[in-house]
């Protein structure tokens, strides 16, 4: 029993610390023969063996401490286990140290506390023991919460199966309800917080949406011309924000929202990290990065949720509640904050100053990642083992848990930004005031404009005047050709001024999937890019290597070339001579309104970041449940859909609770070396890892011809081969991959639908 062990604990770390503190000879005597055992005095303390004794002393005291910390978790103390500790608590405090030198003092300020606690557990189990009495204690039922479906079942599979795991001892369960409860709740988060109990509705406050971003932007701060950036662009789009809050609070009709608490730590800019950002902000430099956080922490904070901002390590230490340094200590109290969104160098710094806190809590975090993470560069152990281990990566997080700048990798989530959105009256002058052969260069630093670049400029010039942003301090940058109107590094509005007057906007290949063609667009312009023929990867281009993805990139601008395409995005060979001249004679013929997708609106990314924070909150749990979370079923799960060769959950079937439901599920079979992004992708789906765990079983295999069913750790699994009759099933949930793919397989897919404008959301979603 959890009681008689904590009792037994105090009671031998208390008397064996009277036991030493007799043996320690001379040095402690009684005042007479009378005295209590609990009085004493001192005489000269010191040499190294006195000092060795004091510390094992304290040691031992810190252990006792610790191990109550964690019992009183419990808080399942009967009546006259009470009385027990009752008693102890006096003997404790009538301990009273007369004299003794400061490590002594210090030692019996341990012991107060201990006292203190002991008492607190005491109080709290008197008020327990009445509640029993009284017949009102709901402390130890099984909890029914719809947000938590799972609880039930999962108490039920403990109390078959809690003692064929040593580890659930380790964490205190020892076969009682209550200790499944407080296992399924603070472990695994299958069952509701025990602070929970007794209430009839969340415990949290409702996130009401906030228009005014005054307080935000003095948590932001100064000091760095990065944050200066940041600012100005929160000031700019503040009444964007607030017509988006005002839409977004009337679809979602009063539905509650739970408050979180949220940390959000911008490793990049802190000087730990180098900050290397922040000196090429007035310079040219890439701005992507800056422009997301900006937009994330304007979309947290209108959504109204809690809001803490690091912006260094002592910052990052201080909300945490870490101990100072670069240890290994843990966290002394649970993680204050409910999210953590961070970027692959702010959780470096998290794993030097949280040490094994971090395992423990990092379902809580997600991780801005520009250009994605897949799974099989994720799970370490498989990394190591198969050649994708990089610089990058290897964190064994649920890979949704990366969050990413475009809907590239379906198997991160898709976090984005956003473009200003014109009104009517905008579009329309735009319209009227374009200058139809007037050309801006996407390419602000001087590097870009370097070798092989002369050719396309020259036809380009021949219809076009071309207009340049390139920073430069007192003299014109070289590399510029001459008949360039180079207009220096410009102002966001004077830039958006500019974009509003050109017909084109053209890309010179780099940088890789930055915000600004989405603005051209939205500002009237035709963005021209390069084809990238064969595509750029990890395995031929020197910028993706060491990055945590495999991903083929054809073109500058996927997402626009995929998502946009025709008549606001054209992609060409720039080595084709012709084919770019034609594609310019094109553009100059082609009129466009000013155009922006609704993911990438204000509203957009509010709809997506409020679904992400309501419903992906157990990334743990998900991983681990099986294709039905544990109810039986009878009859195919899978059955055809009409007018598509994929298959749907069977209406038949109650769907376990999941996110995105099961409504959107559609099961496809890829072909041979193609990756279920692609398979997806070309039935008009998008691949959806949450639905792998209902689709990793026999039923979804149907009618193949399996020899041999095999589970294994492969990133391309659940597959199966044609010619060889094998079928394989994912024995790692970590691992299952929309991006894997084999020559020799066929893969099992999980796409879904989506809702138009918003690809991260499927239409029931919201």
């Amino acid at each position: 029993k959890p009681h008689k062990l904590w009792i037994f604990v105090v009671g031998i770390g208390f008397f064996s610390l009277c036991f030493l503190m007799t043996s320690l000879g001379g040095q402690f005597s009684a005042k007479r023969l009378g005295d209590s055992p609990f009085t004493i005095r001192t005489e000269v303390l010191g040499g190294v063996e006195s000092r060795g004794v004091l510390r094992k002393i304290s040691d031992m005291l810190e252990v006792i401490l610790k191990r109550m910390d964690s019992l009183s978790k419990l808080d399942n103390t009967s009546t006259t286990d009470a009385r027990r500790l009752d008693e102890l608590s006096s003997a404790i405090n009538r301990f009273q140290p007369a004299g003794l030198v400061e490590r002594i003092q210090a030692i019996a300020q341990n012991v107060s506390n201990m006292a203190t606690r002991v008492e607190q557990i005491l109080q709290n189990s008197m008020v327990q023991g009445r509640a029993v009495r009284d017949g009102t204690s709901s402390q130890c039922e099984v909890p029914r919460d719809p947000r938590f479906p799972e609880c039930p079942g999962k108490v039920d599979w403990m109390r078959a199966r809690w003692t064929s795991d040593p580890c659930y001892a380790f964490y205190g369960v020892d076969g009682s309800d209550c200790s499944f409860l407080i296992y399924l709740s603070e472990v695994e988060w299958f069952c509701p917080p025990l602070a929970w109990r007794n209430h009839s509705s969340p415990p949290t406050q409702h996130a009401a949406f906030r228009t005014d971003l005054s307080v935000l932007l003095d948590q932001v701060g100064t000091g760095k011309e990065s944050l200066s950036f940041m600012k100005r662009r929160i000031r700019r789009l503040a009444q964007q924000w607030a017509t988006a809050a005002n839409r977004l609070e009337a679809k979602l009709e009063q539905r509650w929202r739970d408050q979180k608490k949220i940390l959000v730590h911008v490793g990049f800019l802190t000087e730990e990290s180098g900050d290397v950002f922040s000196p090429k902000v007035l310079k040219g430099g890439p701005l992507g990065e800056m422009v997301q956080w900006a937009d994330i922490l304007t979309a947290l904070h209108v959504l109204g949720h809690n809001l803490k901002i690091s912006m260094s390590v002592k910052e990052l230490q201080g909300f945490l509640g870490v101990p100072p340094g670069r240890g290994s200590c843990p966290l002394t109290g649970p993680l204050p904050f409910d999210l953590i969104y961070t970027d692959y160098h702010g959780l470096q710094q998290m794993k030097q100053h949280m040490g094994l806190s971090l395992k423990k809590h990092k379902c809580h975090i997600r991780v801005i990642d520009t250009f994605g993470t897949e799974p099989a560069y994720n799970h370490e152990e498989y990394a190591t083992l198969h050649g994708y281990r990089t610089n990058w990566g290897y964190w064994n997080l649920n890979a949704r848990q990366y969050m990413t700048m475009f809907p590239h990798t379906p198997d991160n989530s898709f976090m984005g930004f956003v473009s200003e959105e014109l009104n009517e009256t905008e579009k329309r002058s735009i319209q009227q005031n374009k200058v139809n052969n007037m050309a801006v260069v996407y390419g602000k630093e001087a590097s870009m404009w370097k070798q092989g670049k002369e050719g396309f400029l020259q036809i380009l010039h021949r219809y076009m005047e071309v207009h340049g942003t390139v920073y430069y301090e007192t003299q014109r940058p070289p590399e510029v050709p001459a008949f360039v109107k180079n207009h220096g590094l410009l102002p966001q509005h004077e830039l958006q001024q500019l974009l509003r007057k050109a017909k084109l906007f053209i890309g010179f290949g780099f940088p890789y999937e930055g915000p600004a063609p989405l603005e051209a667009i939205a500002n009237g312009c035709i963005f021209l890019q390069p084809k990238f023929h064969p595509p750029h990867s990890s395995l031929n281009h020197e910028f993706f290597r060491g990055k945590p993805t495999s991903r083929e990139v054809s073109s500058q601008h996927p997402y626009a070339e995929q998502y946009i395409g025709r008549p606001h995005v054209m992609t060409v060979d720039y080595n084709n001579s012709l084919e770019f001249d034609s594609a310019i004679r094109e553009i100059m013929r082609t009129k466009v309104e000013p155009y922006l997708p609704y993911e990438y609106t204000c509203e957009g990314m509010l709809e997506r970041v409020h679904s992400y924070i309501q419903h992906q909150v157990r990334f743990t749990n998900l991983s681990r449940l099986g294709s039905t979370g544990g109810s039986r079923i009878t009859g195919p799960l899978f059955v055809p859909l009409p007018n598509t060769t994929a298959l749907g959950w069977a209406s038949n079937v109650t769907a376990p609770p999941a996110w995105p439901p099961l409504s959107s599920l559609r099961l496809l079979v890829s072909q041979e070396g193609q990756s279920c992004v692609e398979a997806c992708h070309s039935a008009g789906f998008i691949c959806e890892p949450a639905h792998f765990r209902f689709i990793n079983n026999k039923e979804a295999l149907l009618e193949v011809q399996c020899e041999v069913v095999d589970s294994e750790i492969n990133h391309i699994l659940p597959a199966f081969s044609v010619v060889r009759r094998e079928c394989g099933l994912q024995r790692e949930p970590l691992l299952f991959s929309c991006a894997g793919h084999s020559p020799k397989y066929r893969r099992l897919c999980p796409c879904r639908d989506f809702r138009r404008g918003q690809v991260a959301l499927c239409r029931d979603c919201l």
